[in-house]
């Protein structure tokens, strides 16, 4: 494969790469709002759509491993597909916990659901904003956006713990909201790994740009 050919492919890469960014972004973001407003339609889209962000995902891994096998990359070249390759899981993953946010929500009883743990609106916003941020990140190659966006996930760590505090307070209270309170516990968590998916990704982003390899995890 001539270079000029492996650059074009290494940038279409890219592009599908912030297009897959762009359709997690979009479900994260449907999934909170549809958890806001208790709204089973939108519940229901985020749902279905998670089929198309799993396609996407194959077919940049595809591509990935096509130019791997076509041509031998130089060190950044190597780092742009090696990138793309993690970043597709923590997007993928970021997707499936959105659509698991909306199954629960679908399946959750009473109005204003949103507000009744203090703690978890706040952890929502958090976790929408540092998805945003972290592919706002390695869209600009912003280093101090991607910095900014690590340490973030602290806070949203704190509010996991006091949302935690929270439901125990509501079960001794009433134990008859068991099964709210546990869905309530299984949404903060998936908001705490779409937390941790988001600082991966800013940890890939890093990675790409200097060669520094840190702490990025599969969860």
């Amino acid at each position: 494969m001539a270079r000029h050919t492996f650059d074009t492919e290494l940038q279409n890469l890219k592009v599908e790469l912030v297009r897959m960014a762009g359709m997690v972004e979009e479900q994260i973001n449907n999934s909170k709002e549809a958890f806001k407003r208790k709204n089973d339609k939108l519940a229901m889209d985020v749902i279905e759509k998670d089929r198309a962000v799993d396609d996407i995902e194959k077919s940049i891994e595809s591509k990935c491993l096509s130019l791997l096998l076509k041509q031998q990359p130089v060190a950044r070249d190597l780092r742009t597909v090696s990138t793309a390759l993690k970043m597709v899981t923590d997007l993928e993953r970021i997707g499936d916990q959105a659509a698991d946010i909306a199954d629960l929500v679908r399946h959750m009883d009473g109005e204003h659901i949103y507000s009744i743990v203090q703690h978890l609106p706040p952890m929502a916003e958090l976790s929408v904003e540092m998805v945003h941020n972290s592919i706002m990140a390695f869209v600009s190659e912003d280093m101090e956006l991607a910095k900014e966006t690590i340490e973030q996930d602290d806070k949203v760590d704190e509010l996991f713990d006091q949302v935690k505090n929270e439901v125990v307070e509501i079960l001794k209270s009433d134990p008859d909201k068991m099964d709210s309170s546990i869905n309530f516990l299984m949404i903060a968590k998936y908001l705490e790994r779409i937390g941790d998916h988001a600082e991966n990704i800013c940890d890939w982003t890093e990675f790409s740009e200097t060669g520094d390899y840190k702490n990025a995890r599969i969860l």
